[in-house]
């Protein structure tokens, strides 16, 4: 009966030390964003997307990731003097790319205020 139970044990063991040896990293994903302004949108866009981009790079670096994905998402706004930004005030069209989308909006210092987002998993 004692090396019944002694066997039993171990394969318990060995199983148990199978399936946490065999499963995959957890994968995730996170929202990134970066903000910007500048004089003209088109200077304010390339800002915000370097910002994200920026940001995607010190996410890798600081988790310590290898391949990462990166998609577009839409962010909430991150205007620098004011709570929020009302309807009117928004530029369009939003840029949209394969790793970012981004939105304008009119300043309140700046004329025209961007933030571009993207979802990164690993």
């Amino acid at each position: 009966m004692r090396s019944f139970l002694r066997v039993f044990g171990l394969a318990v063991t060995a199983a148990g030390l199978c399936v946490a040896l065999g499963t995959p990293a957890q994968a995730g994903c996170v929202g990134l964003s970066g903000t910007a302004d500048g004089f003209d949108r088109q200077t304010a866009v390339s800002r915000a997307q370097n910002a994200l981009a920026q940001a995607v790079a010190e996410f890798k670096t600081q988790k310590r990731l290898g391949a990462i994905s990166v998609s577009a998402m839409r962010a909430t706004p991150q205007p620098y003097w004011r709570g929020s930004v009302s309807p009117n005030l928004y530029q369009k069209p939003d840029i949209v790319t394969s790793k970012s989308h981004t939105i304008c909006w009119s300043g309140v210092v700046s004329p025209s205020v961007c933030t571009s987002g993207a979802k990164v998993c690993w």
